[in-house]
């Protein structure tokens, strides 16, 4: 019997996403099951812990962040009534860019992408009632992260809770915002600084605390692909470990605390293989580079999140089947943490409906498919173990040619990754401008009509509200305080002490968001992209 091609039979792709050749059909010669290792044992490639999900489950977070403290507050309260097991929290714009809410360059943004949050008591409001020592909150923000960490420790404290005991992540990887999500204020050296004494604070006084989380979902996100993704992930993860060795700490003293933070596509065995490479490479770097000793410095552990720039406008519906997909990948790539994006996301921030079924979609793939029964159920799958090295190889090329550069912060300055990434976006797009990649709903399978869906709306009333609080808190604080606080802020900037002490006592004592992060203005200096060709 021949095949025949008929008219709707379909059209094999011959290359991943990435452009990582694809086979018709994979072998025992194409795979080596033999040099994988064991689940929680170097070079950890099937996973950074012996039992995986038998033993615990992922954390599943879904982000939240919207209008208000208030709001957030009860929408966090929300999704751990529905059995969300960690909060994440997303911050408005101006929060991002380190500006209070009644500062020009916020009019018209301030609770509207994320949580309004300038000064310790808007962080009050947002954990109300919500006991630090029983949660882990996960923080997405970078330029200002050590203000908003700042701000977290001086809750904890509080609420009577030592540091100690206080566990979580905040984002604070600004290579990553030179790199993609454009989110800055300082230039990379000086930002560099900040992110190493937060690294340095958080070992010494917040054991518990990852002080940053490697971030390659905004790398993705911008248009690279998987395997970019994972070499300049990998690549910002060596520079941060570099910047903690500099700052005179042993590696083995911080490199616990750091994680890491990918995004799921949808070439569901590419993704998986990509988590499978990226531990057995950092495990790799962190033994052979920088000598590091402990198991613990060579485990990657990552919080993982599906892709927002997957989910179309049209046919919204459709984004539930690509979310579940997504999950299910990250699942079987080994992911410690997850966030399911919503599918009213590409429209506005989520419904409570949307995020509900966003947050089932998890609890179904915990308890009703059986993927978190077994260790590892992919290990020794011909394709997947030959796509894992595939995708590793192609990485380390990126990796040795940004160390030929100087290194990752070089490469930014010279524009590097920037250019790779839009080189990528640029043939993505023209790939779905042909048909040649299928997008179900935008360039196949169209529908002329689509009904609307409900969406979430932020009063106007929020940026009013906010406006108010800040006004009347710089009138009614101890001025003489704030000055001095914020002046011993300056002074730490200028110089060489840590920063996390003088910022703490400053946002305890009212000193603002927007504040101190004009000291970093004033004493780094303003960053301006670059125009690179």
């Amino acid at each position: 019997m021949t095949d025949r091609k008929r008219p709707h039979d379909p059209t094999p792709r011959s290359e991943t996403m990435s452009g990582l050749p694809l086979r018709e059909l994979y072998e025992p010669r194409d795979g080596a099951p033999p040099a994988i290792g064991r689940p929680g044992e170097y070079p950890f490639l099937r996973g950074p812990y012996p039992t995986m999900y038998r033993g615990r489950r992922w954390t599943m977070r879904m982000f939240a962040g919207f209008g208000t403290p208030e709001d957030t507050n009860r929408r966090f309260k929300y999704l751990l009534a529905n059995g969300q097991t960690g909060l994440s929290t997303a911050f408005d714009m101006p929060s991002l860019m380190g500006y209070d809410p009644d500062h020009p360059l916020a009019a018209g943004e301030v609770g509207r992408e994320g949580v309004s949050v300038a000064c310790l008591d808007d962080m009050r409001r947002l954990f109300a009632e919500i006991p630090l020592d029983q949660v882990t909150t996960s923080m997405t923000i970078n330029a200002p992260a050590i203000v908003a960490l700042a701000m977290y420790f001086a809750i904890a404290d509080e609420q009577g809770v030592p540091l100690s005991k206080v566990g979580g992540t905040i984002q604070t990887d600004i290579l990553k915002e030179f790199i993609a999500q454009k989110e800055w204020i300082s230039p990379p050296r000086p930002s560099m600084r900040i992110v190493a004494d937060m690294i340095a604070f958080c070992a010494k006084h917040a054991p518990r605390w990852h002080p940053i989380s490697i971030s390659g979902y905004h790398i993705r996100e911008a248009g690279a692909t998987a395997v970019q993704e994972l070499a300049f992930t990998i690549a910002d993860g060596i520079g941060y470990v570099q910047a903690g060795i500099d700052a005179g700490l042993d590696v083995d003293e911080f490199a616990p605390r750091l994680s890491f933070f990918w995004d799921v596509h949808n070439d569901f065995f590419e993704e998986i293989a990509k988590f499978r490479a990226a531990r057995r490479m950092w495990a790799t770097i962190m033994r052979d580079r920088f000598g590091a000793k402990k198991a613990e410095s060579l485990r990657l552990r990552t919080h993982a999140q599906t892709a927002g720039v997957s989910l179309t406008a049209q046919q919204p519906l459709n984004n539930v089947a690509r979310v579940a997909i997504q999950a299910l990948a990250a699942v079987l790539g080994g992911t410690q943490s997850l966030h399911t994006n919503s599918l009213d996301e590409t429209y506005a921030l989520p419904t409570e409906s949307a995020v509900k079924v966003a947050l089932r979609t998890q609890q179904i793939i915990a308890d009703e498919t059986g993927v978190a029964d077994v260790v590892d159920p992919l290990a020794g799958s011909w394709f997947v173990e030959a796509l894992t090295d595939e995708i590793e190889a192609a990485a380390w090329k990126y990796i040795h040619k940004i160390d030929e550069l100087g290194g990752i912060v070089r490469a930014v300055e010279l524009g590097y990754p920037q250019r790779e990434i839009a080189d990528s976006a640029f043939d993505d797009q023209r790939k779905v401008d042909r048909g040649e990649r299928v997008i179900v709903g935008v360039n196949k399978y169209v529908d002329e009509e689509e009904p609307p869906i409900p969406t979430l709306k932020i009063d106007p009333a929020v940026e009013r509200a906010q406006v108010d609080r800040i006004v009347t808190l710089r009138g009614r604080r101890d001025r003489a305080r704030a000055e001095a606080a914020l002046e011993a802020v300056r002074a730490a900037c200028r110089g060489s002490d840590n920063l996390m002490p003088p910022i703490i006592a400053a946002v305890k004592a009212d000193v603002t968001l927007g504040e101190i992060c004009d000291v970093f203005r004033e004493v780094f200096g303003v960053y301006r992209d670059p125009v690179f060709v």
